[in-house]
């Protein structure tokens, strides 16, 4: 899987030039929380979120007049609190690397490019709904969590019983159990025409059960 497959490529982009009051209105009419920022000749050059625009705007405990702080807001441009450094990465890169960097650099989006130019962007948003899809958030069956040794073929051997007992595994997620010096994972399948009770007795064949429920949409 990759970025490209994800990415919202319908963008929506403004200028340095824009107004901070300009930029806020059109990230609430269209219900986006950040604008890439492009010159004259299509170039990035920035990126502005919300927050950064928000924490431009005037407080309410303002002094000011609101006639001057209209004034003020429309001389104030995206260009003044816009993030010139911006990182963005190749269409190509793996789903994987892109949330990689985007926990690493503690940031809620990535520009993705073509060739050097701007195609699209994928946000934290995307990646959550991906973690439900790769989980079978969305389907019904059984949800099954199980620990299991780091041996090669301990993961097939349990996905072969479910398979010879006509299971259908619609989720699947595998992590390393934290302080198991890489000696243990933890295991979660969703699987779908196999009985919660089978199901169980089918994965302590090869593993340490931890848990099973049934879950609807």
């Amino acid at each position: 899987m990759f970025v490209k497959e994800f990415m919202t490529s319908d963008l929506i982009t403004i200028t340095p030039d824009t107004a901070v009051p300009a930029a806020l209105r059109l990230m609430g009419e269209k219900k986006i929380r950040r604008l890439p920022v492009v010159d004259s000749h299509g170039k990035l050059v920035g990126i502005v979120s919300d927050k950064d625009l928000l924490h431009a705007s005037p407080s309410p405990a303002t002094s000011l007049a609101i006639w001057e702080i209209t004034d003020l807001m429309s001389k104030l441009k995206v260009e003044k609190v816009m993030t010139r450094d911006v990182v963005a990465v190749p269409e190509d890169t793996p789903l994987e690397e892109a949330a990689l960097i985007m926990a690493d650099k503690r940031i809620g989006s990535l520009l993705i490019l073509r060739d050097k130019k701007l195609v699209g962007i994928i946000t934290e948003s995307d990646l959550f709904r991906i973690l439900l899809d790769l989980l079978g958030g969305r389907r019904a069956g059984v949800r099954v969590t199980a620990a299991v040794a780091n041996a090669k073929g301990t993961l097939a051997k349990i996905t072969n019983a479910i398979y010879a007992a006509d299971g259908d595994i619609v989720g699947l997620g595998v992590r390393e159990i934290p302080d198991s010096d890489h000696l243990r994972w933890e295991v979660m399948l969703k699987v779908q025409d196999v009985a919660k009770d089978k199901l169980i007795e089918l994965v302590q064949q090869e593993a340490e059960f931890i848990d099973a429920r049934e879950t609807s949409v």
